[in-house]
């Protein structure tokens, strides 16, 4: 594959273990967000939570695309308020809308292309306080089932659902080791998840030994969502 990867959302958590892992396999990317790595690769400053996507800046040709910003804003029902499901929807859905919407027709140039984007196991596995983010996730999941039969058969695109991973974004669910070992135990293998698990399973399904993979929703969390 040539043609480089954008993956959107690299500087830290799941993205930045999947930008360590492209980097160790010599897989050419470039980046988007609001701070850019330490890789060097190219990078484009974008902000999915106020800016048009930026496709002007984008190369001819992609060889993939990740989309990794995401949302763990746990509330109880009585607590959340419509802006909250807004704001969710906006960064979960609406910005990996806009960004397969602007490399769609250069990942169409690249045979084997493929998208990745993000759910959670709790769109699968009702969880309490999870509303927002269950219902955003719910709908990147099919938003990835549509765009997949939309692209086939010159672009796959594929869904990641994780469990609680040891990221920034979830270091609040983390934070003493009581609360660690409380969401160890309720997993079937009894550990959080590793950012770097979840982007083994980004850049396989980027390459070509899942060249018969699209539309499909991967859980990597733990069996919580089967078991």
């Amino acid at each position: 594959m040539n043609a480089p990867i954008l993956l959107v959302g690299a500087s830290s958590g799941i993205g930045r273990a999947i930008a360590d892992r492209l980097h160790a396999q010599g897989i050419a990317f470039i980046t988007a967000g609001r701070r850019p790595t330490d890789f060097p690769v190219a990078h484009i400053l974008y902000d999915a939570t106020t800016d048009a996507f930026p496709d002007e800046q984008l190369p001819a040709e992609l060889g993939g695309l990740v989309y990794c910003p995401g949302s763990i804003n746990l509330k109880p029902l009585r607590s959340t308020k419509a802006e909250d499901l807004r704001a969710a929807f906006e960064l979960n859905v609406v910005g990996a809308f806009n960004a397969v919407q602007a490399c769609a027709d250069r990942l169409r140039k690249t045979p084997g292309s493929g998208i990745v984007l993000f759910s959670s196991v709790a769109v699968g596995r009702g969880m309490a306080y999870h509303a927002g983010v269950a219902a955003a996730k719910g709908a990147v999941e099919g938003l990835t089932r549509s765009l997949a039969a939309e692209l086939a058969p010159a672009v796959r695109v594929n869904c990641i659902a994780p469990s609680l991973t040891r990221t920034p974004l979830a270091e609040k669910l983390l934070n003493t080791p009581e609360r660690e070992a409380a969401g160890a135990d309720r997993h079937p293998l009894k550990r959080v998840g590793e950012a770097s698990e979840v982007a083994a399973m980004a850049v396989f399904l980027l390459g070509n030994d899942a060249r018969w993979i699209t539309g499909q929703v991967m859980g990597v969390d733990g069996g919580m969502s089967a078991i």
